[in-house]
């Protein structure tokens, strides 16, 4: 390990690093941190040793009377910040987070998928996911009421499209960050915008995400001020009534000694019986995931029939209105992609809970059934019942209590972080339903 310090340390210093981020997240996925200048001794008991801080003042961790925590920087995340100053370049690294005692904690979500994709790596297996986060950029009217920041729509181009060059500069600084964007474009809805990254290893990629979003809200934050413009950029699910949401549809595959387990070319799909199986596990969990993978109450505005929405528990070899598409890669390309997931998730446990749900279907062999080919928009409740299509949970309320109800997914997030991601889900669910909205007071005011 001194070695790999030694040679950390030297490219700090050639890259004039003068603060260091240390990096982590809440129970929740929202990025937390603490700044320290740049020393070249100070960083050799950094990595050695880590830094204490105060765990209770994070949402999810732990009590006053035991609030020590330990930050332990993972070396292997060192990113520079391309949107701070030249002349005060900041870096950062992702954190692994411990007891006193030096025990990983086990409210630290990063640490939990790193334990789960330990696990499988003993068995020689990998775990690859490629995002595809969608995001809007907001501009407000003369009111100061939010607004889409363009009128465009799915793959314009300017003058309609207005985004072309946030997405170029975004995808330039992100490349400087270490990320390989594979396209971007205009997305459906109005100031709705997509960038994708290549498909990776599942921690590599959740850092990735924290890293994403928090490097995009930067960046138009950074050319807003320098336009002296009120635009900023919104990873919420359903900030417009009317249109489409955003999603962060999620591409994945297991790997075995470098082999795709998920590919078959002697099967007529091409598809292999893990793959039928992991399907299967996904859809037979998609209730309980869907409080992770859309944790917000405005998550549930987005899984509404129309709008392009995933809430059919279905799949499809090619279908875009089930809940699992199977893009027409094979070989090594072979993936699956789950398209309920949407960015205001933490990742580390989305990732964890689609990893074990998919595993629990190739472990128990669940038939996913048979594909769905035609648009299920169009179809009638009886018609979708008579297939035996059911729905996701529609809004938070149900969503969790199909997780307390699955053993599976809560042994997943481990005692923990099931026990006080419910309490957060409770809370906000609470906060909501006591809300008296604008719509509301129009419609029944004057009844």
């Amino acid at each position: 390990m001194s070695n790999e310090i030694d040679l950390m340390i030297n490219r700090m210093e050639e890259d004039y690093i003068k603060f260091v981020r240390l990096q982590f997240v809440d129970i929740n996925g929202i990025t937390k941190n603490i700044a320290i200048p740049f020393g070249s001794e100070d960083m050799e008991d950094l990595f050695n040793d880590g830094m204490l801080f105060d765990g209770s003042s994070i949402d999810g961790f732990v009590e006053i009377e035991e609030s020590d925590l330990m930050l332990k920087p993972d070396i292997n995340t060192y990113s520079r910040l391309s949107w701070r100053p030249e002349d005060a370049a900041v870096c950062r690294f992702m954190c692994d987070i411990y007891t006193p005692d030096n025990k990983p904690f086990e409210g630290d979500s990063r640490g939990l998928l790193k334990r789960t994709l330990a696990k499988i790596k003993k068995k020689g297996y990998e775990y690859n996911i490629g995002p595809e986060p969608e995001f809007f950029i907001v501009d407000v009217d003369e009111e100061g009421y939010p607004m889409p920041y363009d009128d465009a729509s799915y793959f314009d181009v300017e003058p309609k499209d207005m985004g072309t060059d946030f997405r170029r500069e975004i995808a330039l600084n992100l490349e400087e960050l270490g990320f390989e964007v594979e396209a971007s474009h205009h997305e459906v809805g109005p100031g709705q915008n997509e960038i994708a990254f290549k498909f990776d290893n599942a921690l590599k990629t959740a850092d990735a995400v924290i890293t994403f979003k928090q490097a995009i809200k930067a960046i138009v934050n950074n050319m807003a001020a320098f336009d002296s413009k009120d635009y900023t950029v919104t990873f919420m699910p359903k900030p417009f009534f009317g249109v489409n949401g955003s999603g962060m549809h999620c591409h994945q595959s297991i790997f075995k000694n470098g082999e795709n387990m998920f590919s078959d070319d002697n099967s007529e799909t091409g598809l292999s019986k893990e793959a039928m199986y992991f399907m299967g596990g996904l859809l037979e969990h998609a209730p309980a995931m869907t409080a992770i993978t859309n944790p917000t109450v405005n998550s549930y505005k987005r899984l509404v029939p129309g709008y392009e929405a995933p809430v059919y528990r279905a799949y499809g070899l090619k279908n875009r209105s089930a809940l699992i598409r199977v893009p027409a890669a094979r070989g090594n390309g072979t993936r699956i992609e789950y398209r309920a997931p949407d960015p205001t998730c933490n990742p580390y446990l989305a990732f964890t809970a689609m990893l074990q749900a998919g595993l629990d279907g190739i472990k128990k062999k669940i038939d996913p059934g048979d594909p769905t080919e035609i648009n299920i928009y169009k179809l009638t409740e009886e018609e979708r019942l008579e297939r035996g299509i059911k729905v996701l949970p529609s809004s938070l309320w149900e969503a969790y209590h199909s997780l307390e109800e699955d053993p599976i997914m809560m042994k997943a997030l481990g005692g923990h972080i099931s026990e006080k991601f419910l309490d957060f889900k409770y809370a906000e669910w609470d906060e909501y339903r006591v809300q008296v909205f604008g719509y509301e007071q129009r419609k029944y005011l004057n009844m």
